[in-house]
């Protein structure tokens, strides 16, 4: 069992009171399975996938990967765990302005400790980016900074990837190709995959699909 959530509880302080988003939660993800998350805007999905990258702490349960408990960590051993376990892909780019194509690509690898050459190389040629590598970021268009972003987090070979609705800047068509390109990757790196997403369009490509909705998953 790569990931395995029992009870996760979160809510948030606001002027009107607390709010609950997540009203005790359970999943579990196999390696190499692929999960599509969906629910409507506001229902706690990207809330959800922070927790389970250890960005956010939630008030009760269990988020473990790969055995260890994320929830209980300290925020060095998540970081650690950021860097080589965990891939996370957002909407938003985020890429490092300052940093080459090539640079970018190589960014979470080398904190990882896994910069594998070849294996950029690869990336660099499946994403269509080969033409970019001396570029730097504000030189492309949206849908090669997502196809960068999406190389950085494979780069590392992450056992498990947290996509949080990664085609939201991009048109519908530019969105497709990329997130068919985005499966076949993971596919090719064997691991987990969680792509949270309002469309269900996009959510019928994965294997798998839950809906969040009133802080519970159906």
């Amino acid at each position: 069992m790569l990931l395995a959530l029992s009870d996760v509880r979160k809510s948030f302080t606001t002027d009107d009171g607390p709010v609950d988003v997540l009203k005790g939660v359970s999943l579990e993800l196999n390696a190499g399975e692929h999960l599509a998350l969906t629910g409507e805007s506001g229902s706690g999905k990207s809330t959800l996938l922070h927790l389970i990258a250890g960005l956010d702490v939630p008030d009760s349960g269990a988020i473990r990967i790969a055995g260890a408990d994320i929830a209980r960590m300290g925020d060095p051993d998540a970081a650690a765990l950021r860097r080589g376990t965990i891939g996370l892909v957002f909407q938003q780019f985020n890429l490092i302005p300052s940093l080459t194509v090539a640079q970018n690509l190589a960014f979470q690898a080398r904190l990882a400790g896994r910069l594998d050459r070849d294996w950029n190389t690869f990336l660099a040629e499946r994403l269509g980016l080969v033409d970019c590598l001396r570029r730097y970021p504000e030189q492309l268009s949206g849908g090669q900074q997502q196809r960068v972003a999406i190389g950085r987090t494979l780069a590392a070979r992450p056992d498990l990837i947290l996509a949080d609705e990664p085609t939201g800047n991009l048109d519908e068509d530019t969105g497709d190709a990329v997130i068919d390109l985005m499966l076949q990757l993971v596919a090719d790196v064997k691991a987990g995959f969680i792509l949270v997403t309002h469309s269900t369009r996009l959510a019928g490509l994965l294997g798998r699909r839950l809906h969040l909705s009133h802080g519970r998953l159906q």
